[in-house]
């Protein structure tokens, strides 16, 4: 099988080529490694061990041929670098960790290594896993495969990268305020962030123990769902080989979702919605209220700026790494460092006081749940929702830049991925299609609590639907 054929396989695929002897683990690595090195100007992976995967591919082999049947042998997967490697280097994307090798793998690798996956290499990051935009000037501006002159989306960026450019069928990212949903958009590949709590997240750097959730990042909903199953250990039968989605009900809430975004998003999106409804379902206009978008962000970003430092400084002496969070903050980059100055340090002038810390556990965020139970216990399966609000923005303005006419910042792709993390929601994008200028489009289905499952199944019948997006040129 040819490289670009090989390299253009998902997980599910390449595991059943290897399983069935279409190719060999040994030879599908070579191919992406191949590709990893054409792509290296992307600066999606901080760490690949070229002998050592290689190795473990070769191992992978010598077991299928002793009749191993290990749902996931010998596909390799790309890991956000805040995920702990047992024996290859792991820096949360800061220079003070550059050298360190974890003695233990965070439990999805171990999950992963499981079943068979293969680590392939370390994807690049923001730094602590605090951006949006793949920013990281001492491992590399991460590039998005569509255009190289734009953002990738972050902080999982480089797991994104990884996945559109095919050097990789899936990686692993962490997802708090958007960190896997909004690179997906950007970068034109499916992002799945679960129920917050549902998936394991020991051995992975954290932001906000409240809001955290580890997740992934393929090009196919169906290669998702299976890495779903291996990690939370829920086996069972495959959803039903359905395409149309009839029956099944969504909402949307322009008021709160499309007050300000790009003209060709809003009209793919509205493309969508037609499409849905062609396909057999439901689709009805609601209404969060009015005060909806000040509660989502209030919630989520009071808690995910109170909970940093205690979060990293846990992390740091729980899993052994030879760091305090005083030197992991000294050694940030200043503009960064000054926003953990101002919000995350006791001393910052925006540190939140332990009261309305306490308000917001206790009153907001239970009333952002309570606004999202409403829409679920109308018997709506799902929110439909433009990922992003717009493209992904230039490299050289993505501190600021324009949508519809007025100036955002980075911030600003984040904003209709927020309301989710705030409640703990599962919620996955997938790709729409391409503006004309060829940048991706995502759309994202946000389900209730637990429902991950049914989650998974209506988005892998809509991405039917939608189409497969065409790979980068």
């Amino acid at each position: 099988m040819a490289d670009e054929n090989l390299a253009g396989l998902g997980v599910a695929a390449a595991a059943a080529a290897i399983r069935d002897g279409g190719t060999t683990s040994e030879s599908y690595t070579s191919a992406l490694l191949r590709r990893a090195r054409e792509n290296a100007g992307l600066h999606s992976f901080i760490t690949i061990d070229e002998s050592a995967v290689l190795e473990a591919a070769g191992a992978a082999d010598k077991a299928r041929a002793a009749g191993s049947v290990a749902p996931l042998l010998g596909v390799p997967f790309g890991v956000k670098d805040s995920y702990a490697t047992r024996g290859l280097r792991t820096t949360l994307g800061v220079g003070t960790l550059a050298e360190f090798e974890p003695r233990e793998d965070a439990v999805v690798v171990r999950a992963v290594k499981n079943a068979g996956g293969l680590v392939f290499g370390k994807n690049n990051l923001v730094e602590m896993s605090f951006g949006l935009t793949g920013s990281n000037r001492r491992y590399g501006q991460v590039r998005n495969p569509y255009a190289h002159d734009r953002v990738p989306g972050g902080s999982s960026s480089g797991s994104a990268a990884a996945v559109a450019a095919r050097i990789v069928p899936a990686a692993f990212g962490g997802d708090t305020v958007g960190s896997i949903r909004v690179p997906a958009s950007l970068c034109g590949v499916v992002g799945f962030k679960p129920t917050t709590g549902r998936w394991p997240g020991h051995g992975v750097a954290p932001i906000s123990h409240t809001l955290d959730t580890t997740g992934i990042l393929a090009r196919d909903v169906e290669d998702v769902a299976l890495i779903d199953r291996i990690v939370t250990n829920e086996i069972g039968p495959p959803a039903a080989d359905r395409t149309d989605l009839k029956g099944a009900r969504f909402a949307y809430a322009p008021r709160q979702y499309l007050e300000l975004v790009a003209p060709e998003t809003e009209a793919r999106f509205g493309e969508a919605l037609r499409q849905l409804r062609d396909a057999g379902a439901e689709v009805a206009e609601i209404d969060l209220g009015e005060d909806f978008s000040v509660l989502a962000d209030r919630t989520t970003w009071n808690i995910l700026f109170r909970e940093t430092r205690d979060a990293v400084a846990k992390f740091l002496l729980d899993n052994g790494f030879p760091v305090s969070f005083e030197e992991i903050h000294d050694g940030l980059e200043p503009e960064l460092r000054e926003v953990w100055d101002h919000l995350v340090l006791p001393t910052g002038p925006g540190h939140l006081a332990p009261e309305d810390y306490a308000a917001t556990l206790s009153a907001d965020r239970p009333e952002l749940r309570r606004r999202f139970g409403e829409v679920f216990g109308r018997g709506f399966d799902a929110l439909v929702l433009p990922t992003t609000p717009c493209p992904a923005p230039l490299i050289d303005r993505q501190a600021k830049f324009t949508v519809a006419g007025e100036e955002v910042t980075e911030l600003f792709l984040a904003k209709n991925t927020v309301p989710a993390s705030g409640a703990g929601l599962p919620g996955i994008s997938i790709p729409l299609g391409l503006t004309g200028n060829g940048l991706p489009i995502g759309i994202e289905f946000d389900g209730a609590p637990g429902h991950d499952r049914a989650l998974l199944d209506l988005a892998r019948r809509a991405q039917a639907v939608f189409g497969p997006l065409p790979a980068p040129a």
